[in-house]
């Protein structure tokens, strides 16, 4: 009884470095996808980007 509890456990907390590795990694994807398309629209516009502010949410 008391050696599957722990093997829970241990798996449990084993399982939390990589969850926050897996976040970390997912953002380092995503900006680098959107840096990419970022680039690709500035080669399509062909001349200079004004960024403008997102429109206030209610």
């Amino acid at each position: 009884m008391i050696v599957p509890s722990l093997y829970k456990m241990t798996r449990k907390l084993l399982s939390v470095p990589t969850v926050l590795l897996r976040r970390d990694t997912t953002k380092d994807a995503e900006l680098l996808v959107l840096r990419y398309e970022n680039a690709v629209l500035r080669r399509q516009l062909k001349g200079p980007v004004c960024y403008e502010p997102a429109e206030a949410s209610s």
